[in-house]
């Protein structure tokens, strides 16, 4: 369904200076822009907590036409304990191992793919190759049951399948854009409290008929149409749903979306404040604890 764009991936992470590290200098990524929140979000954007938190948006190139990765922080909390559910995100890429290597990142080889893991846990799988558009190519997924996951996402979500075997499914919205990989792992997908995200665009006219179509067919509505307010930014009308293996699905209007995530040229320097200023470590060193392991 052309009218429809993949958006972004959403990780929640403990540390941010390290994160900001490895997606600036090993990644080769830029940040696009940073927003502090002093109370949870309404859709739950940043996981099921109410206090201080920040969402960092890091990518090649805009979010207009890049697929991208948001970065949620909670300011009380470490560490998130990783499930199966998410396998990875794929980029080809020239310049990554060449950063790994200079800055003696571990990097691990399998087959024709490298692999760098984030300091949250999160796999990035690297194609050593130049690449035409988006260097981001796929995000990979496990299901339980392939055929239930792919009649989701395609008969529900308005997917095509690009390609599928008795293990793997390739699906998307468009040919240039970043793909969903399912695969399928023979047991339940567990999301422990890592879970995280995925995000696609649609027309605003459309989220009402999304939201209809899932509460006919009996499936998961996490959160209902929705309003989301950003200070000093464009307000976005959200549907967030999940996949037979929970997986969180958040479709967002387009219009709205694209007001907001215009790159924001101070990105940079706003995340650098706020990690400057952040003394939650230093809060639990002098209390003699560690931050919580969510």
């Amino acid at each position: 369904m052309a009218t429809r764009r993949a958006l972004h991936f959403v990780f929640k992470v403990g540390n941010r200076t390290k994160t900001a590290e490895f997606y600036r200098d090993i990644l080769g990524m830029k940040f696009l822009r940073h927003e502090e929140f002093e109370k949870g979000c309404e859709a739950a954007c940043n996981g099921p907590y109410d206090g201080k938190w920040s969402k960092s948006m890091v990518g090649y190139g805009p979010e207009d036409s890049h697929f991208v990765v948001e970065l949620t922080y909670n300011y009380g909390i470490g560490a998130y304990k990783l499930g199966n559910d998410f396998r990875g995100i794929t980029i080809h890429s020239k310049e990554i191992i060449r950063n790994a290597n200079k800055l003696n990142y571990p990097v691990v080889t399998d087959g024709e793919s490298q692999i760098l893991t984030s300091p949250d846990g999160y796999k990035f799988i690297v194609m050593e190759r130049e690449t035409e558009g988006d260097p981001v190519k796929k995000v990979t997924l496990s299901s339980s049951d392939l055929d239930k996951s792919v009649d989701y996402w395609t008969r529900l979500c308005g997917m095509k399948v690009y390609s599928q075997d008795n293990k793997t499914a390739v699906l998307g919205y468009d040919d240039n854009q970043c793909k969903l990989e399912l695969y399928e792992i023979g047991t339940d997908v567990d999301h422990a409290s890592a879970f995280g995200r995925i995000a696609f665009a649609c027309p605003g006219i459309e989220l009402p008929d999304i939201q209809s179509k899932m509460k006919e067919e009996n499936q998961t509505i996490l959160t209902d149409l929705i309003s989301l307010d950003t200070p000093g930014k464009a307000t976005v009308q959200v549907v967030i749903v999940a996949d037979p293996d929970g997986h969180e699905i958040c479709f967002v209007g387009d219009e709205g979306f694209r007001d907001l995530s215009q790159v924001d040229p101070n990105a940079d320097e706003l995340l650098n404040k706020a990690m400057a200023e952040d003394k939650s470590d230093e809060w639990f060193e002098k209390k003699g604890k560690t931050k919580a392991t969510a």
